[in-house]
């Protein structure tokens, strides 16, 4: 039997249907979110910011991609949680480099967004009280409710979640770890994952244009005689 032209366009559609590979529901750009990906030595990690329910913390963290802030920083905390073998959280970011930070970023809490903290969930990291947060996030393995805001406990600004790349995040949480103190005592990963470079994927890149004092070397002071 001949095959006519004018079924070839929908053979088409249900090949790609059928053979096309598959993409979750969560790979899928919806509405306000927008995708990072994390190209590490570990291998990729792609985002999902969600900057419709949190769009302060998402332009804060997108402000560091679309400078370059993160490229060559590196994931240094793998937190394991004891008593919940596989779980627990991966941080990254600029650690206390201050040559790229930028200004601290107003405290979105999770009773606002309504973004709470389960498996593959990031959310921004901070040294002290709300709004201090600034270029370090961390992701969760597993569901961590004690990060969300509840009562007067402001909680941890989440923003996103992991669309793809878990068996990444899982492999470094996994990575040897010790050193560190306080709260990360025992934490700090021995060999720290470095983030090659973090990359927008959708939207234009909408950089800061301020100055990139850390791309500039400093030159190492003279040894004295």
């Amino acid at each position: 039997m001949s095959l006519s032209f004018k079924a070839v366009p929908h053979l088409l559609f249900a090949f790609l249907v059928l053979f096309a590979p598959h993409v979750s529901a969560r790979e899928r750009t919806a509405p306000g979110i927008v995708r990072v990906r994390l190209v590490t030595s570990s291998g990729p990690i792609v985002l999902a910011l969600d900057s419709r329910r949190a769009p302060r913390t998402t332009a804060n963290f997108m402000a560091y991609v679309d400078d370059g802030r993160f490229d060559g920083t590196t994931f240094y905390r793998a937190a394991r949680r004891k008593a919940l073998p596989g779980r627990g959280l991966i941080q990254a970011g600029i650690r206390t480099n201050a040559r790229r930070s930028l200004p601290p970023v107003a405290h979105e809490p999770t009773s606002v967004t309504g973004i709470r903290h389960l498996d593959g969930t990031v959310s921004m990291a901070r040294g002290g009280e709300p709004g201090t947060a600034m270029g370090n996030f961390f992701i969760t393995i597993g569901p961590i409710a004690s990060m969300d805001a509840r009562g007067e406990y402001p909680g941890y600004a989440a923003f996103g979640h992991v669309a793809s790349g878990m068996d990444v995040v899982r492999k470094i949480l996994a990575e040897p770890t010790g050193g560190g103190e306080g709260p990360m005592r025992g934490q700090m990963i021995l060999k720290p994952i470095t983030i090659i470079r973090a990359e927008r994927l959708d939207g234009r890149p909408r950089p800061t244009g301020g100055p990139k004092p850390w791309l500039i070397e400093i030159p190492l002071s003279k040894k004295p005689r």
